[in-house]
């Protein structure tokens, strides 16, 4: 079993919290100009890295509040944790 450090409640156990998409995309500030493709784009396609990706994640069985994470996709270890809205961390100054 995995831990997860939420923010405002600590470590817990991966089963609390549910993965809520890539983080850091932008709502487009026109969507009602967008065709039909670029809201497809904008609704489905996401980033796919192999290592360090931004992700949002919702503290489920706990808080209830959602926080980013910065998450390896090939090891699945978290390497930071932060509040909705802040800056994304360096990856390399940040391990959790």
């Amino acid at each position: 079993m995995q831990l997860i450090t939420c923010p405002w409640c600590g470590p817990r156990e991966e089963l609390e919290f549910h993965h809520g998409g890539q983080a850091h995309v932008a709502y487009p500030p026109t969507p009602s100009e967008l065709t039909d493709e670029q809201w497809a784009h904008y609704v489905f396609f996401r980033d796919n890295p192999k290592g360090p990706r931004a992700e949002r994640w919702n503290h489920s069985a706990g808080c209830r509040r959602w926080f980013n994470a910065l998450r390896d996709t090939v090891t699945y270890r978290f390497l930071a944790v932060y509040p909705v809205g802040a800056a994304r961390p360096d990856v390399t100054e940040a391990r959790s």
